[in-house]
């Protein structure tokens, strides 16, 4: 395989977007930790200053766009990354052809399939995002031989386990407004809010909806509802500041 990834579906895309090969990427950037937003929450966080600077050897830094897939469900897992900065959303497909968004990834997570031979979704970027791209094989090897980063990836596996265990709660368990209430709770304490405490949701509103099992003029109604308890103020198309996030925790809890 010529490509370690592709950026977009379209080398050709109206976006600009170009493959990255393996010759590309040994061209890309790399940049100091020192420099790294997330250094302290990221996979590599409790390693030392020297198998930091190691680890960043191998990696290298990578913009991509909103709407760009680096990812894709079924090929050969070549690389796993740090997201430095961005949302991303993790996506398969049905059966019927049909995506399905399974997670969303925000900065200081982890995406790829480490010691895996076949990546398990599409990771295609929600905004414009920037990652810290290690080539598989060699990651792999470099974990080996830390036991730090394996108890760091174990602890980010269990973390997402016991997350999908509460989502599955939420779809089967939740009413619509209690399912709203959630989402935008977990999006309040993973994305950054302005000084007006206005959050931007990376998500449509029909993603939203496909998200947490609804219909999308079910999820704006419930939105509008939170709004009119004064829960929530919704600037703009995609903004929502939280007003009361003490209520919201109490809906979402059934409470």
């Amino acid at each position: 395989m010529d490509m370690l990834f592709d950026l977009a579906q379209n080398p050709s895309s109206d976006d600009g977007a170009v493959p990255l090969s393996a010759a590309t990427l040994r061209n890309c950037p790399s940049r100091s930790c020192d420099d790294c937003a997330v250094r302290s929450r990221a996979i590599c966080a409790d390693l030392s200053e020297a198998d930091r600077a190691a680890l960043n050897r191998i990696g290298r830094h990578v913009s991509v766009h909103a709407g760009q897939t680096v990812m894709w469900e079924g090929d050969d897992s070549m690389v796993v990354a740090n997201v430095i900065a961005g949302t991303l959303k993790l996506a398969t497909c049905t059966g019927d052809g049909r995506e399905q968004i399974v997670g969303v990834v925000y900065a200081s997570d982890f995406i790829g399939r480490p010691f895996g031979a076949l990546t398990p979704h599409n990771v295609t970027a929600l905004t414009d995002a920037r990652l810290c791209l290690f080539p598989r094989r060699a990651f792999d090897s470099f974990a080996l031989a830390h036991g730090e980063l394996q108890h760091r990836l174990l602890q980010r596996t269990l973390d997402d386990l016991d997350r999908t265990r509460a989502w599955m709660l939420l779809l089967g368990r939740k009413n619509a407004r209690q399912k709203v209430a959630t989402f935008l709770i977990d999006m309040s304490r993973r994305l950054r809010a302005d000084d007006q405490n206005v959050i931007e949701l990376p998500l449509s509103r029909q993603q939203i909806a496909d998200i947490l099992g609804l219909t999308i003029e079910t999820v704006s109604r419930q939105m509008t509802e939170l709004k009119r308890l004064g829960m929530i103020a919704l600037p703009g198309r995609r903004g929502v500041r939280m007003i009361d996030i003490a209520a919201l925790e109490a809906i979402a809890e059934g409470e």
